[in-house]
Protein backbone atom coordinates (compact mmCIF):
# COMPACT_ATOMS: atom_id res chain seq x y z
CA UNK A 1 0.00 0.00 0.00
CA UNK A 2 2.88 2.40 0.66
CA UNK A 3 3.61 4.19 -2.61
CA UNK A 4 6.57 5.87 -0.86
CA UNK A 5 8.59 2.66 -1.37
CA UNK A 6 9.16 3.81 -4.99
CA UNK A 7 10.68 7.18 -4.08
CA UNK A 8 14.47 7.27 -4.18
CA UNK A 9 16.60 9.36 -1.83
CA UNK A 10 17.56 12.62 -3.51
CA UNK A 11 14.34 13.01 -5.49
CA UNK A 12 12.80 16.45 -4.79
CA UNK A 13 14.08 16.57 -1.21
CA UNK A 14 12.53 19.79 0.05
CA UNK A 15 11.59 18.66 3.57
CA UNK A 16 13.67 17.71 6.59
CA UNK A 17 13.16 15.32 9.46
CA UNK A 18 15.52 14.92 12.39
CA UNK A 19 16.78 11.74 13.99
CA UNK A 20 17.76 12.34 17.61
CA UNK A 21 19.94 9.83 19.43
CA UNK A 22 20.32 10.38 23.16
CA UNK A 23 22.07 9.07 26.23
CA UNK A 24 19.57 9.53 29.03
CA UNK A 25 21.40 7.71 31.82
CA UNK A 26 18.49 5.47 32.84
CA UNK A 27 19.13 1.93 34.03
CA UNK A 28 17.74 0.57 30.76
CA UNK A 29 19.92 2.96 28.76
CA UNK A 30 22.99 1.90 30.76
CA UNK A 31 22.16 -1.79 30.30
CA UNK A 32 21.75 -1.33 26.56
CA UNK A 33 25.01 0.64 26.48
CA UNK A 34 26.84 -2.15 28.29
CA UNK A 35 25.59 -4.63 25.70
CA UNK A 36 26.15 -2.49 22.59
CA UNK A 37 29.26 -0.64 23.72
CA UNK A 38 27.69 2.55 22.34
CA UNK A 39 26.84 5.76 24.19
CA UNK A 40 23.63 6.79 22.45
CA UNK A 41 20.91 4.30 23.31
CA UNK A 42 17.62 6.06 22.64
CA UNK A 43 16.29 7.08 19.22
CA UNK A 44 13.57 9.59 18.37
CA UNK A 45 12.26 11.25 15.24
CA UNK A 46 11.37 14.94 15.01
CA UNK A 47 9.55 16.83 12.29
CA UNK A 48 11.06 20.23 13.07
CA UNK A 49 14.50 21.66 13.81
CA UNK A 50 13.47 22.84 17.29
CA UNK A 51 12.37 19.30 18.25
CA UNK A 52 8.91 20.46 19.30
CA UNK A 53 7.38 17.56 17.31
CA UNK A 54 9.57 14.69 18.60
CA UNK A 55 8.24 11.14 18.92
CA UNK A 56 9.45 7.75 20.05
CA UNK A 57 8.75 4.76 22.23
CA UNK A 58 9.86 5.16 25.81
CA UNK A 59 8.59 5.50 29.34
CA UNK A 60 5.28 7.24 29.84
CA UNK A 61 5.93 7.89 33.53
CA UNK A 62 9.30 9.27 34.57
CA UNK A 63 9.66 7.07 37.66
CA UNK A 64 8.28 3.87 36.11
CA UNK A 65 10.51 2.24 33.47
CA UNK A 66 7.87 -0.42 32.81
CA UNK A 67 5.26 2.13 31.72
CA UNK A 68 6.52 2.20 28.15
CA UNK A 69 4.67 3.11 25.00
CA UNK A 70 4.37 5.61 22.17
CA UNK A 71 4.76 9.23 23.15
CA UNK A 72 5.43 12.75 22.05
CA UNK A 73 8.64 13.64 23.85
CA UNK A 74 9.43 16.97 25.46
CA UNK A 75 13.10 17.58 24.67
CA UNK A 76 13.45 19.98 27.62
CA UNK A 77 12.03 17.89 30.45
CA UNK A 78 12.49 14.68 32.37
CA UNK A 79 15.16 12.33 31.13
CA UNK A 80 16.26 14.78 28.44
CA UNK A 81 17.21 17.66 30.77
CA UNK A 82 20.83 16.52 31.13
CA UNK A 83 21.00 14.18 28.12
CA UNK A 84 23.86 13.98 25.67
CA UNK A 85 22.78 13.66 22.06
CA UNK A 86 23.70 13.35 18.43
CA UNK A 87 21.24 14.93 16.00
CA UNK A 88 21.00 14.04 12.33
CA UNK A 89 19.04 15.68 9.59
CA UNK A 90 17.46 13.74 6.76
CA UNK A 91 16.18 15.35 3.57
CA UNK A 92 12.95 13.80 2.32
CA UNK A 93 10.37 14.54 -0.34
CA UNK A 94 7.07 16.19 0.43
CA UNK A 95 5.33 12.84 -0.05
CA UNK A 96 7.75 11.03 2.28
CA UNK A 97 7.33 13.72 4.93
CA UNK A 98 3.53 13.49 4.74
CA UNK A 99 3.58 9.68 4.78
CA UNK A 100 5.73 9.57 7.92
CA UNK A 101 3.73 12.34 9.59
CA UNK A 102 0.49 10.48 8.80
CA UNK A 103 1.79 7.33 10.49
CA UNK A 104 2.98 9.25 13.54
CA UNK A 105 -0.31 11.13 13.87
CA UNK A 106 -2.28 7.88 13.66
CA UNK A 107 -0.06 6.30 16.31
CA UNK A 108 -0.33 9.36 18.53
CA UNK A 109 -4.13 9.45 18.30
CA UNK A 110 -4.14 5.75 19.23
CA UNK A 111 -1.17 5.90 21.61
CA UNK A 112 -2.89 3.97 24.41
CA UNK A 113 -3.00 0.94 22.11
CA UNK A 114 0.79 0.92 21.59
CA UNK A 115 3.24 -0.71 24.00
CA UNK A 116 7.00 -0.76 24.45
CA UNK A 117 8.56 -3.90 22.97
CA UNK A 118 10.77 -4.92 25.92
CA UNK A 119 10.94 -8.51 24.64
CA UNK A 120 12.10 -7.20 21.27
CA UNK A 121 15.27 -5.87 22.92
CA UNK A 122 16.24 -9.46 23.70
CA UNK A 123 15.54 -10.31 20.06
CA UNK A 124 18.18 -7.76 19.05
CA UNK A 125 20.68 -9.52 21.32
CA UNK A 126 20.12 -12.88 19.61
CA UNK A 127 19.45 -11.33 16.17
CA UNK A 128 15.96 -12.80 15.96
CA UNK A 129 12.86 -10.67 15.44
CA UNK A 130 10.29 -10.79 18.22
CA UNK A 131 6.95 -9.74 16.72
CA UNK A 132 4.37 -8.13 18.93
CA UNK A 133 1.31 -6.37 17.65
CA UNK A 134 1.47 -2.59 18.15
CA UNK A 135 4.71 -2.83 20.15
CA UNK A 136 8.05 -1.22 19.31
CA UNK A 137 11.25 -0.21 21.02
CA UNK A 138 12.65 3.21 20.13
CA UNK A 139 15.05 2.38 17.31
CA UNK A 140 12.66 -0.20 15.88
CA UNK A 141 10.03 2.54 15.63
CA UNK A 142 12.41 5.03 13.99
CA UNK A 143 13.65 2.42 11.48
CA UNK A 144 10.08 1.32 10.71
CA UNK A 145 9.08 4.94 10.10
CA UNK A 146 12.03 5.59 7.78
CA UNK A 147 11.24 2.41 5.86
CA UNK A 148 7.52 3.26 5.64
CA UNK A 149 8.56 6.64 4.27
CA UNK A 150 10.43 4.93 1.46
CA UNK A 151 13.98 5.22 2.81
CA UNK A 152 16.31 2.21 2.85
CA UNK A 153 17.14 0.86 6.30
CA UNK A 154 19.27 -2.09 5.05
CA UNK A 155 18.06 -4.55 7.69
CA UNK A 156 14.98 -5.59 9.62
CA UNK A 157 13.81 -2.62 11.76
CA UNK A 158 13.19 -5.06 14.63
CA UNK A 159 16.94 -5.72 14.80
CA UNK A 160 18.19 -2.15 14.51
CA UNK A 161 19.87 -0.28 17.32
CA UNK A 162 20.36 3.50 17.55
CA UNK A 163 23.93 2.90 16.34
CA UNK A 164 22.61 1.10 13.23
CA UNK A 165 20.40 4.09 12.49
CA UNK A 166 23.37 6.46 12.86
CA UNK A 167 25.16 4.51 10.11
CA UNK A 168 22.46 5.18 7.49
CA UNK A 169 24.22 7.00 4.63
CA UNK A 170 21.52 9.59 4.01
CA UNK A 171 21.69 11.01 7.55
CA UNK A 172 23.79 14.13 8.06
CA UNK A 173 25.08 14.86 11.56
CA UNK A 174 24.24 18.42 12.57
CA UNK A 175 25.01 18.42 16.31
CA UNK A 176 26.73 16.38 19.02
CA UNK A 177 26.73 17.44 22.67
CA UNK A 178 24.25 18.39 25.36
CA UNK A 179 20.66 18.39 24.13
CA UNK A 180 19.99 21.52 26.22
CA UNK A 181 22.75 23.36 24.33
CA UNK A 182 21.25 22.41 20.98
CA UNK A 183 17.80 23.55 22.06
CA UNK A 184 19.17 26.85 23.35
CA UNK A 185 21.00 27.50 20.07
CA UNK A 186 18.06 26.56 17.84
CA UNK A 187 15.05 27.72 19.83
CA UNK A 188 16.37 31.04 21.16
CA UNK A 189 16.89 32.69 17.74
CA UNK A 190 13.47 31.47 16.62
CA UNK A 191 11.88 33.08 19.66
CA UNK A 192 13.83 36.32 19.21
CA UNK A 193 13.43 36.68 15.45
CA UNK A 194 10.66 34.19 14.62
Amino acid sequence: MLIAEKIEVGEDMAYTIYIVLTKTGTLLSKAIGMYTGKEMNHASVAFDEGLFEMYSFGRRQLNNPLSGGFLREDAELGLFEAADCVIYRCKVSHYQYLEMMKIVQYMYWNRERYKYNFIGLFGVMVQKEVRRERAYFCSQFVAMLLKAGGLKVYQNPALMTPHCIAQLPYLEEVFAGKLANYLHAVREPAILYG
